[in-house]
C-alpha cells in the first residue's frame, strides 16, 4: 500500500482544514477542469434557489399582476439552464430528479383538464371561476380556477426545457469531448 492510499484496515482520517470540503454544485466535479467555472458554481448556488422562488411568484402574481405561467416557466427554465451551465447533465440531474416526459404530461393534462371542465358544467371552454378562501395569517384571498391552467403552462414550459437540455445537451457534451464542433 502507498502512503497516498489508505489500505483496508486504515481508520478514515477526520475532516480537518486540508481535507477536501463538498462541491458547491454536486455535479460539478464530473466536468473535466477546462470547463468548470469556480466562479458560475458559486454564483449558481446562490441565485439557483432565489430565481425559483421568483419564478412560483410571477405564477401565482399573474392573475393580477404582470406573470403566469409561462413567464414564470421561462425564468424557472433559466434556472435550470444556468443549473446546467454550471453543473453538467450529472448537476442537472440532481436539480430536477423528475423525468421530462412526466413534467410535461402532467402539465399538459393539468391545463387541458382545467381548459374543459367548464363544458362539463354548460359554460365555455376556459371559463373562470373563483374560490374565496380566508386563511387565518393572510386575510381572504381570491384563488381563480385560472391558477391551475397556468400551473400546467408553467409545468409544460418548464417540461420541455429539461427535455431539450437532457437530449441536445447530451449531444453538444458528447461533440464538445470528442473535440468536434457542436452543430
Amino acid at each position: 500500500m502507498s502512503a497516498d492510499r489508505p489500505g483496508p484496515d486504515t481508520p478514515p482520517r477526520p475532516r480537518g482544514k486540508h481535507q477536501p470540503r463538498d462541491r458547491w454544485l454536486p455535479g460539478a466535479h464530473e466536468l473535466p477542469v477546462p470547463r468548470r467555472s469556480m466562479l458560475l458554481e458559486v454564483v449558481t448556488r446562490l441565485v439557483f434557489p432565489a430565481v425559483l422562488v421568483l419564478s412560483l411568484y410571477l405564477l401565482l402574481a399573474g392573475h393580477h399582476r404582470t406573470g403566469g405561467g409561462f413567464s414564470g416557466g421561462l425564468v424557472a427554465s433559466q434556472a435550470f439552464v444556468l443549473r446546467y451551465l454550471a453543473g453538467g447533465r450529472a448537476d442537472l440531474a440532481r436539480a430536477a430528479p423528475a423525468e421530462p416526459q412526466k413534467v410535461l404530461g402532467v402539465g399538459l393534462a393539468l391545463a387541458a383538464a382545467v381548459a374543459l371542465t367548464p363544458l362539463l358544467l354548460g359554460q365555455p371552454v376556459l371559463t373562470s371561476a373563483v374560490l374565496h378562501v380566508e386563511p387565518p395569517v393572510f386575510g381572504p384571498v381570491e384563488v381563480p380556477s385560472s391558477l391551475l391552467f397556468d400551473a400546467g403552462v408553467y409545468l409544460v414550459v418548464v417540461g420541455v426545457t429539461l427535455k431539450l437540455l437532457r437530449s441536445l445537451g447530451v449531444r453538444i457534451e458528447r461533440e464538445t469531448d470528442n473535440g468536434g464542433e457542436a452543430r
